[in-house]
């Protein structure tokens, strides 16, 4: 991991090609995919910045691991996220910062760490441009949840969310504009916002399972106060739910 995937551009891409992951189907398919993504960057975009890891456990039938916020925080307890937060200065890049995030909350090695590739930036409501990336990793590793920061560790095979089991639609309206984020309930976590619309950009992208934002659904709908984008540019996509330790 000598060389920044931060760098790496839709010409540029030999290094990831070199992270080889198992046979597993599942897996074999996202590395292909994630490949060939261009994703939407926002770096002219001059605000705050953070990062996350959407961790794959290597499994025959691969999970996706979240964290839990410790209830007794002051903002966003008990939300669930990716492990991530605030690029610090001496962080080389992004996903420098997902990997330092992703061993001070959840003691991941990141030596341990094979990475996929980077999805889209988001910016939360809050005023944060965050950075998502991919990585896989080993399982059944010994992880051990910041009590500081977070309450839970968790699992759920990705072939759940291929199924599309969302609970509700959460209807996030900014300046007028409506995004249906699909909600998932599990095991008493409430997966949803920002990191449900990171998981819907994974699962479009990486298994060819796309997930209209724009487009109302059918069943329930969860309506939240509308928003003010606090930037001008129409494409940014913009959430009110916010990655781990991002917003402290």
């Amino acid at each position: 991991m000598n060389r920044s995937l931060d760098a790496l551009d839709v010409n540029d891409r030999c290094w990831v090609k070199e992270n080889k992951v198992t046979g597993y189907p599942m897996l074999e398919k996202l590395r292909k995919q994630l490949q060939q993504l261009t994703p939407q960057r926002l770096d002219h975009i001059v605000m705050p910045e953070a990062a996350v890891l959407l961790p794959i456990v290597e499994r025959p039938a691969p999970t996706l691991l979240f964290t839990r916020r410790a209830s007794h925080l002051s903002t966003h307890s008990g939300q669930v996220a990716f492990p991530g937060g605030k690029r610090e200065p001496f962080d080389s890049d992004l996903y420098a910062t997902a990997l330092r995030e992703a061993e001070e909350e959840i003691a991941l090695d990141p030596a341990l760490v094979q990475p996929l590739g980077r999805l889209s930036d988001v910016i939360s409501l809050h005023g944060i441009r965050v950075t998502p990336w991919v990585g896989i990793i080993p399982p059944d590793l010994p992880l051990i949840a910041d009590p500081g920061e977070l309450d839970a560790i968790f699992e759920v095979p990705l072939s759940h969310f291929l199924e599309d089991h969302r609970t509700h639609t959460d209807v996030i309206t900014v300046d007028g504009v409506a995004h249906y984020v699909p909600s998932y309930h599990l095991d008493g976590h409430v997966i949803w916002g920002l990191s449900a619309m990171m998981l819907v950009e994974l699962l479009a992208e990486g298994f060819g399972m796309p997930i209209d934002l724009y487009q109302r659904p059918q069943g329930p709908l969860r309506h939240h106060p509308e928003r003010k984008n606090r930037l001008s540019t129409p494409s940014t996509t913009v959430s009110s739910s916010a990655p781990s330790r991002s917003n402290q």
